[in-house]
């Protein structure tokens, strides 16, 4: 698009009503925001936080505003104070706001414009107050920075001279005056005081005084005033009896005139047009009009000998004052250095024929938001040849266009068309469109074409808008359908997912708010190498590790809406709070550093802890429980055969192999002579078999369990394998069948952790110790074999059999 329809498109936007000016215009952060509008205040609250910048106070009940009211603000950028009734501001009610840059108090009840002290202002809203007249105070003067002005009042009908002087040395680049009165009085030279002035939007009726129109325009081509947009220019139904524009043939300066919300007729269009072809004017744009046929034969315009200067005509938003086609009757020729043209929201539902071939220079053609359809845009009664020669932008979007591939074919014709625009139609595809190599851009977006839309698109197409178009996923092959593709946009779809394997290394934009995505990962922007804009705001994001990566290292420049359209979905404690909120931890998401960290400190603490099982032990009493296990399973199975049991043996004699001298020699012969029957593993464990076994069947084959102690006896692994199971079958049967000879002295402080039992024992059982007098020795043996004949031995065997067998059988089975 060339230089000159950019110009033209700017300007177009520049001329839209000035409905904005309590916005911040880019001077001010939202960062610190503090809306209380519609809190029923009646003053400015006290409490406020000194870093707000953006305070909004409309719709209350805020009658004024004096010192102190303001002071705790010193950082405010921006104030608005409008609707709220305000009457009175004083002098020094902004002492304390030197940084106030946007100040907005319209729609209020002021009779006076009030002084102000503010050397940063840049915008100042006073409009729609009822102030009786237009004389600005001195201290405006001093506004050094102010860059646009609003001011206007109902009751204000004369304006002067002295009225703006303050303003003479201030480089105010825009007014906008007025409000929707007509003046009665207006000294000329008012606003050619104001040198630096670039724009102005009128806002003042005329419908009898012409001449005030025709001085206020002359000032404002005194100045560098270029764009003019009158407001409401006419009352509905005036009478016009004479040309009200013919000031317009002498400019030499203003250059765009937009007429708004004005009601027009045919004869004063035709004032108009005619002054316009003697003007310097380049672009002219009519919003929002109410058109009416006041001449019998509608516009007719004689045929002109020159050519118009003009490049832009915008007709946007025209209603029809009687219910009937409307009647325009000129040529075109003198506008053939057009290169823009909008008919929108105009009614039509036929394109005239002389717009299609006469117009040789028209590049922008805007026909958006009207009645047609492929027979109304290219309708038989038309030629088909030579259609828009130089056009290079076209807009059907808002009409009734629905045959896809008949409208490719159609474009082939357009030979230097390049970007085509349908959007908000009802298009249909049902046949293969053949697309001209020239069109580049094609919009379809609000139209329900679904997944299938992409086997219909031209390979030659760099930028595509499929929004609200139905779409529920992004093919993987769309590099093979689209190699050109520079820009997607696919906002306001079903998208669930950012595929990671599309590879579209040519894209540059990609736009996919407001879909079903979740997350955005590293493979899918990966993909995407050239990547510079990126929109996906409005999406269900969840608060999860899937998101470490986008919001840790993503580039968030590329963003056109971070970070106000990102927030969490899920969980459901995290809905509604911004993505930047995210709190995961670096370590938490990292997989392969988790492991790295975890490994280490689980080798630390296994080695730790085998130190410990070490030190404590543990391996012997795992070693106990195991076999103790096995014995109770193995005396479950044979819970039969123990009811038959009973006892071979008086005592199992344990010892240490360094004690088997004394045993042998002494403990043995001793008590055997007694007629005492003793178990002693030397002799009496069944060869070959587990040595384990043969000590859980000789413990449980023998009444008592005698135990010689002495250090050696604790140094010694089967002795404490002997002294466990023992001991674990007295507490089975619940009965007193250790006996304890204590050897030697042993301390019980000195025995091991893994004997806590045995100490327990010495110090709650009563042990026998070997005395080193002979004499000693005596009552030793008649007690020892006290003990092991306390009763009879058959009543013993019948009773303890049966308290095993009822309680927990350990019998081992016969090999």
């Amino acid at each position: 698009m060339s230089s000159t329809i950019w110009t033209v498109v700017i300007s177009y936007l520049l001329v839209l009503p000035f409905k904005a000016l309590g916005e911040h215009f880019g001077y001010c952060s939202t960062e610190h925001t503090k809306d209380l509008s519609n809190h029923n205040l009646t003053r400015i609250p006290s409490h406020l936080s000194n870093n707000i910048d953006y305070l909004d106070v409309s719709h209350n009940n805020i009658s004024s505003i004096v010192h102190g009211d303001l002071s705790a603000l010193t950082h405010l950028c921006f104030l608005k104070i409008t609707h709220c009734g305000l009457q009175h501001i004083s002098s020094d009610a902004f002492s304390s706001n030197s940084e106030i840059k946007v100040l907005n108090i319209s729609y209020n009840h002021l009779t006076i414009i009030p002084n102000l002290h503010l050397p940063q202002l840049r915008v100042l809203d006073l409009s729609r107050n009822p102030y009786p007249n237009y004389e600005l105070p001195d201290s405006f003067g001093n506004l050094n920075y102010l860059s646009i002005l609003a001011i206007g009042s109902p009751i204000a009908t004369t304006v002067k001279v002295d009225d703006f002087v303050p303003l003479q040395n201030i480089s105010l680049k825009k007014i906008i005056f007025g409000d929707g009165t007509e003046l009665q009085s207006y000294e000329k030279g008012i606003f050619s005081q104001l040198k630096s002035l670039q724009e102005v939007i009128l806002k003042v009726t005329f419908c009898q005084r012409f001449d005030i129109f025709k001085d206020m325009i002359m000032d404002f081509d005194q100045t560098q005033t270029k764009k003019i947009q009158l407001i409401k220019l006419f009352p509905d139904e005036c009478s016009i009896t004479t040309d009200p524009f013919e000031a317009l043939k002498d400019l030499r300066v203003l250059s765009n005139l937009s007429i708004v919300d004005t009601w027009m007729n045919s004869s004063v269009m035709v004032y108009l047009v005619k002054n316009i072809w003697d003007s310097s004017f380049e672009e002219i744009a009519f919003l929002n009009i109410t058109y009416n046929e006041d001449t019998p034969d509608g516009f007719q315009l004689p045929v002109q000998n020159h050519t118009l200067n003009l490049c832009a005509i915008i007709l946007d938003g025209v209603r029809h004052h009687q219910y009937r086609y409307t009647t325009f009757n000129m040529s075109v020729e003198p506008i053939n250095q057009l290169t823009y043209l909008k008919f929108s929201g105009t009614a039509m539902d036929i394109l005239p024929c002389n717009l299609i071939s006469a117009i040789k220079s028209l590049k922008v053609l805007d026909l958006s938001n009207n009645l047609l359809d492929n027979s109304g845009f290219w309708w038989i009664g038309c030629s088909s040849h030579k259609v828009f020669p130089a056009l290079r932008k076209l807009s059907l979007s808002h009409n009734r266009f629905n045959d896809l591939a008949e409208i490719a074919k159609h474009v082939n014709d357009m030979n230097f068309l390049e970007s085509l625009d349908l959007s908000f139609n009802s298009i249909s595809i049902d046949k293969p469109c053949l697309w001209p190599s020239h069109l580049t851009e094609l919009s379809l977006s609000n139209n329900n074409l679904g997944n299938d839309v992409f086997r219909y698109l031209s390979p030659h197409f760099q930028k595509i808008d499929l929004s609200k178009t139905g779409l529920t996923f992004i093919p993987l092959n769309i590099i093979s359908l689209l190699p050109r593709l520079t820009c997607l946009y696919m906002s306001f779809n079903s998208i669930q997912v950012l595929p990671p394997d599309i590879w579209a290394p040519a894209l540059v934009s990609l736009h996919i708010d407001q879909n079903a995505i979740t997350f955005i990962s590293q493979k899918s922007m990966e993909v995407l190498p050239k990547l510079r804009t990126l929109k996906a705001g409005h999406n269900p994001f969840s608060c999860d590790c899937d998101s470490f990566w986008f919001m840790t290292e993503f580039n968030k420049s590329l963003l056109l809406d971070w970070p106000q359209d990102y927030a969490w979905s899920s969980p459901p404690s995290f809905s509604g709070r911004r993505l930047e909120t995210y709190k995961y931890r670096w370590l938490s998401c990292q997989t392969g550093l988790q492991a790295a960290v975890v490994l280490p400190m689980l080798f630390v603490a296994g080695a730790a802890l085998a130190i410990t099982v070490y030190a404590c032990d543990a391996v012997w009493y795992t070693k106990m429980l195991w076999v103790w296990i096995r014995m109770k399973r193995r005396g479950y199975k044979k819970a039969e055969r123990l009811l038959k049991a009973t006892f071979h043996y008086h005592a199992f004699i344990s010892y240490s192999q360094q004690d088997s001298v004394w045993v042998g020699s002494q403990l043995v012969p001793e008590l055997e002579r007694s007629g005492l029957s003793l178990c002693v593993h030397e002799r009496d464990f069944e060869p070959g078999k587990w040595i384990v076994d043969n000590i859980i069947h000789c413990v449980e084959d023998s009444y008592k369990s005698l135990f010689v102690l002495s250090k050696s006896f604790v140094q010694s692994e089967w002795c404490n394998y002997e002294l466990f199971f023992a001991q674990h079958r007295a507490i089975s049967v619940n009965d007193d069948s250790l006996v304890f000879v204590l050897l030697e002295p042993i301390p019980t402080d000195s025995l091991p952790k893994k004997f806590l039992k045995l100490r327990t024992l010495l110090r709650r059982k009563t042990y026998l110790e070997w005395p080193a007098d002979e004499r000693k020795q005596r009552v030793f043996w008649c007690n020892l074999r006290a003990i092991l004949q306390t009763v009879d031995q058959s009543k013993i065997l019948k009773e303890v059999a049966t308290d095993i067998a009822d309680i927990c059988p350990l019998l081992p089975e016969k090999e």
